[in-house]
């Protein structure tokens, strides 16, 4: 009994921290209204760094092609390639001119490092204002150039938007890939909002020029494979330098991985970079994961025992409401409302993936760029 006791009030504790993070911490989003720019009458780079996306680069960039903004520039790099990916930037760069093309050949200080290539390409812009997506990523609109670079000023330098992923039915890890997404979204337009911006993702990110060169490019985690997007935002990223978009207009979709091996080996590669992250990102976010993770184990253990059952159960109850009003306004924003009637469920999943591949990431490192 004496463990029961102990167990419950931590329960207690946690649910009190949980509700804490979802009112104060997740409602800085969830709680705000998309703000809208007027459009700027700047000059744009859309960057985009392939490695064997023939197919993908035919699908999608039409989306880019077709964007209705009276000035940018799209620079396709192509990665040392083995497929026809360059024969497509060549065909497309013949019917625009607004393309250029950076045919970057495999160095061996940097093989398959994708920082190395997406420098080359940063350097050949012409244009201070960088807008990065990724070859399998397609706008919602034609005015997905326009919604992101009106966020820009004297003062906000970094623009994080939001990636979706496609819809596909009848699959529960499309769910659970899409909400995981969400949920990263939430995150880190949460923090932004409050004033500790932490990530972005590569899918749907923007920032200056002089912001990159000015942090000496990637050189300061060249040796880790993966973060080109969430780890130098996280060093660049301050309260006063970053703004988030995510008005309709400005989401990028991608298609998802269709396999659990696949998606676990995609998210092994995301989670890698987390501990190069700053401290009190660190601590944070780790907060953020033991007291979700804690909430479910105990929930489980005090109802299996029917310990106190009415107050665990009312707790439990208030907990996942709070989390259904925060993530249910969260979702109409970002357009995933369909995932909320899973919520509980996809929640407990991805805990359980998330633990696992915190797990395998300690035992072996994960592979990285193609």
């Amino acid at each position: 009994m004496i463990l029961l006791d102990i167990i419950y009030y931590t329960f207690i504790v946690i649910v009190g921290i949980q509700v804490l993070f979802y009112l104060f911490l997740f409602g800085r989003f969830s709680f705000s209204k998309p703000s809208k720019k007027s459009p700027k009458k700047i000059s744009v780079s859309v960057i985009i760094c392939a490695k064997n996306e023939a197919e993908n680069l035919k699908n999608f960039l039409p989306s880019i092609v077709s964007q209705e903004y009276p000035d940018y520039e799209i620079v396709l790099i192509n990665d040392a390639s083995h497929d026809e990916t360059l024969e497509v930037m060549e065909a497309y760069k013949s019917k625009f001119n607004n393309i250029k093309i950076v045919d970057v050949k495999n160095v061996e200080a940097f093989w398959g490092n994708k920082k190395y290539a997406l420098t080359l390409g940063i350097k050949a812009s012409k244009n201070d204002y960088l807008l990065f997506t990724d070859a399998d990523c397609k706008p919602v609109s034609k005015y997905w150039v326009r919604e992101m670079s009106s966020h820009f000023n004297n003062d906000k330098h970094v623009i994080l938007g939001y990636g979706a992923y496609s819809k596909i039915k009848n699959s529960f890890l499309n769910k659970l890939i899409r909400f995981e997404t969400l949920v990263t979204a939430i995150q880190y337009f949460s923090f932004a909002k409050l004033g500790i911006p932490y990530m972005g993702v590569g899918r749907n990110l923007a920032y200056t020029k002089k912001e990159f060169f000015n942090a000496n490019g990637f050189i300061n985690h060249i040796q880790v494979r993966s973060g080109d997007d969430d780890l130098f935002i996280n060093q660049i990223a301050t309260k006063s330098n970053t703004t988030i978009c995510y008005t309709k207009d400005s989401i990028t979709i991608s298609p998802p991985k269709t396999s659990f091996q696949d998606w676990f080996k995609q998210k092994r590669r995301h989670v890698s970079t987390a501990k190069f992250y700053k401290l009190k990102h660190k601590v944070l976010l780790t907060l953020v994961f033991c007291t979700q993770f804690l909430f479910w184990i105990l929930s489980i253990i005090l109802l299996a025992s029917l310990f106190n059952w009415q107050i665990v159960l009312s707790l439990f109850l208030f907990r996942i409401i709070i989390q259904y009003i925060v993530y249910g306004l969260s979702a109409k924003k970002l357009e995933e409302t369909d995932l909320l009637w899973l919520l509980p469920f996809l929640e407990f999943f991805l805990i359980i993936s998330q633990l696992t591949i915190f797990i395998n990431n300690l035992i072996s490192k994960p592979n990285h760029w193609k």
